[in-house]
């Protein structure tokens, strides 16, 4: 090929195609979190660089964010009076999240 076969880069970048809903403040263990409507919370926890949501009870090493579809139960989370995955729930203005610790530091 010549140089002048050569069409310009093409962008792979998803943001231009990417609907957003509405900027979102939300709750997780009594701290604000900014988000947008819809993506999940461990998404939006992500993105405002919270990685560790919990400890392994067998030797204390952090637990996170993994396999972000809900295989793998290492974004549990509490939601109101249920135990849910991070990943599975989508944000909401006013929802309220606390960490298993948290939770159980709290509670009992």
């Amino acid at each position: 090929m010549t140089k002048s076969s050569y069409s310009a880069p093409v962008a792979l970048r998803a943001d231009q195609a990417v609907q957003r809903g509405p900027a979102v403040q939300f709750l997780v263990d009594g701290c604000t979190v900014r988000a947008f409507g819809g993506e999940s919370v461990a998404a939006a926890l992500f993105a405002a660089g919270r990685r560790e949501l919990r400890c392994s009870p067998r030797d204390g090493a952090p637990r996170g964010l993994f396999c972000l579809m809900g295989s793998c139960q290492e974004c549990l989370v509490w939601v109101g009076a249920r135990k849910l995955l991070a990943c599975q729930v989508p944000v909401a203005g006013g929802l309220e999240v606390e960490t298993l610790p948290f939770r159980e530091e709290r509670h009992g």
